[in-house]
């Protein structure tokens, strides 16, 4: 994940934009700022995904297989 000072830097430009509005370099910080921390949330979202396994109420292994072949592809047997 992104480090707190980021963060706060993002919360910050975000109220600034909204407030008084952000000069052009601020306003390439931010788009890069946000594009840093959406890249680190869907590795990280990914990553829960491929660690989930989904078991129904009779005890069968329901995982979509889309999910069994990304766990295949990130701990092969």
């Amino acid at each position: 994940m992104l480090s707190p000072e980021k963060l706060a830097r993002i919360n910050e430009l975000a109220s600034k934009k909204k407030t008084i509005g952000l000069s052009m370099e601020e306003a390439k910080e931010q788009s890069a700022l946000r594009k840093e921390y959406l890249d680190a949330f869907r590795s990280t979202m990914k990553d829960t995904i491929e660690n989930v396994t989904v078991i129904d109420p009779e005890g069968n292994d329901v995982t979509p297989e889309k999910v069994k072949e990304a766990k295949k592809g990130k701990y092969p047997n």
